[in-house]
């Protein structure tokens, strides 16, 4: 960026805060709420939103605010110890629900300011943090949770989203001096004694906005690592990591009002070792540090750079930085993404078993008792769990003798196996939308479950219920849950009305495009049925409805459906 180009405000803000400080430990102390909105900006790099519970508004009660506290989980790797802490503290401080979010983090919501210190100290001691799961950092990173354990390859990927997790966390003291220092020391300090600490990956203003990368497979990316800022896609030769593709540039987040912003997919840059992935993560993020746009928020994301600057300006950027050049990439395809919902062998010996929280919120309603069914089932038995990309829930480690009284507990719980759901149920995800997300322009997540009943009742119709189909929805452009990738995407425009999207894939490896806009959420479903004869009758051999559409094109589909 340009010296003499002037920095946006909350660029000044972050310059002016003494390393991510501002005045938080102050108003935390105040009986003033809500946060003022500097300050609300600054939180999201300890991990926490404000927000306001807009179903509260027009009822001429005072606007009620809550805080959402993230839980940093690199590659979805969860303790029994951990979740069932979790999961307490919704119950103390929260809403009552816990939520696994689309990157494999989790969430509290409706937590109040007087018991913010707590929440976040309680997720510190359970080994856990809410440092960097938001802001203009590194977030959680992202990586196949699936424990197979028949070879190291899943393994090695897991250790290295741990390694670069650590090697991108923010140096600052901040986030221990004001949230853990007195609790872990006994010592009270006066932040405003601030002594700075050298930040050798983000410098003094961090970066231009939020980062996200994922380590993925090439036959299984079920994280969707291009729709992220940088992605390592293995190479591998069935029992050895060789090393990795290196993407660059995906994204997801659009500003309708501003024409140059859009949602991308991650370009190809290179190929590197595996013993210098670590390195040439960091040379990335350093890259887009010093070229990201620092007066335009909205186009500060690297896809923006890679856009306007091209990959081959990037791409040396990085080299800079490492000291030598890349390799070229090798040519390897993703070719599909697993769920990995169900029971499966290990390959230890042992068993997993991967369990559909629709739209990853852990609750208890009615019969459907997720909540207390993952409490007596980690209660009793113990074990590790990991956090998958599409909201769901693993259970690892599970002896083959223990099988049918965890199958009969879920029944107990009125919780449903994978094999009763659709594909199309399992492969959906959600934002959270109102009534917390200030962002929202319509519901999400609330809807979503009748959006999925109606899709059944079509494909149903036309004997199509067994077909793979993922759909993502938000409850506005921003993207949170990835919605121009899947097959069909759903995002909010305007009060009860979306922009659907076709033509994407699960495998996330390009983009939807637009089908139909402003339609009512009661007529989504019927604004794809005609499609989905068409579909049956003229698909290719293991056509998936996604590459069907995309290979159709717009205007096909459109005269399809008397459309334009």
């Amino acid at each position: 960026m340009s010296d003499a180009m002037e920095l946006s405000k909350i660029e000044h803000l972050k310059s002016g805060s003494r390393q991510l400080r501002g005045t938080i430990a102050e108003e935390l102390l105040s009986p003033e709420t809500p946060f003022t909105e500097g300050m609300e900006q600054l939180l999201k790099n300890h991990g926490t939103y404000q927000q306001e519970n807009r179903d509260g508004r027009g009822t001429g009660e005072a606007k009620s605010y809550g805080m959402m506290v993230r839980s940093r989980v690199p590659g979805g790797k969860i303790t029994a110890a951990q979740f069932l802490s979790e999961l307490d503290l919704c119950d103390r401080f929260g809403n009552g629900t816990l939520r696994i979010t689309t990157r494999q983090g989790f969430q509290l919501h409706g937590v109040l300011k007087d018991n913010l210190r707590e929440t976040i100290r309680e997720i510190n001691r359970i080994k856990l943090t809410t440092l960097a799961a938001c802001g203009d950092v590194n977030r959680n990173l992202m990586c196949c949770p699936a424990p197979i354990n028949g070879n190291s390859i899943r393994r090695d990927n897991q250790a290295l989203a741990d390694r670069i997790t650590e090697h991108l966390r923010p140096r600052t003291s901040a986030y221990f001096d004001i949230w853990l220092r007195d609790e872990q020391t006994g010592e009270e300090q006066n932040v405003a004694d601030f002594q700075p600490i050298e930040e050798p990956i983000y410098g003094a203003n961090y970066l231009p906005r939020k980062f996200k990368i994922g380590v993925t497979l090439p036959e299984d990316n079920c994280i969707d690592a291009l729709t992220y800022d940088l992605s390592f896609v293995t190479i591998h030769n069935g029992s050895t990591i060789e090393g990795y593709n290196v993407y660059v540039g995906g994204g997801q987040g659009v500003t309708p009002a501003n024409k140059k912003t859009f949602a991308t997919v991650a370009k190809r840059m290179a190929f590197c070792s595996p013993e210098d992935a670590v390195e040439v993560a960091g040379a990335v993020v350093k890259a887009f540090r010093d070229t990201g746009n620092r007066a335009d928020r909205k186009l500060a994301r690297l896809k923006y750079v890679i856009a306007n600057q091209g990959l081959d300006f990037f791409r040396e950027k990085v080299e800079a930085h490492l000291g030598r050049k890349l390799a070229p990439a090798r040519d390897v395809a993703i070719t599909d993404a697993d769920d990995h919902m169900g029971w499966h062998e290990q390959g230890d010996g042992n068993l997993f078993l991967g369990i559909n929280i629709e739209n990853g919120r852990i609750k208890d309603d009615g019969s459907l008792r997720i909540k207390s069914g993952l409490r007596a089932i980690l209660g009793k038995y113990g074990m590790n769990t990991r956090l998958t990309a599409l909201q769901g829930v693993i259970l690892c480690d599970i002896q083959p003798q223990d099988r049918d009284d965890i199958s009969k507990m879920l029944v107990e719980y009125g919780i449903a196996p994978a094999e009763e759901l659709t594909l199309i149920r399992r492969y959906s995800i959600a934002c959270p939308a109102l009534p917390t997300c200030g962002l929202s322009v319509t519901e999400s997540e609330r809807v979503m479950p009748r959006v999925i009943d109606d899709l059944e009742v079509e494909l149903r119709k036309f004997d199509l219920i067994g077909e793979r189909i993922s759909v993502h929805m938000t409850g506005c452009p921003n993207g949170c849950a990835r919605p121009y990738t899947p097959d069909i995407g759903l995002v909010g425009k305007s009060r009860g009305k979306y922009t659907v999207y076709l033509g994407g894939n699960a495998e996330g490896t390009r983009l939807a495009f637009l089908f139909r806009d402003q339609v009512p959420l009661e007529q989504i479903a019927q604004s794809v049925s005609p499609l989905l004869p068409y579909f049956k009758e003229e698909r290719l051999p293991q056509e998936a409805f996604g590459d069907f559409c995309y290979r159709k094109g717009l205007a096909d589909l459109q005269a399809r459906c008397g459309t334009n």
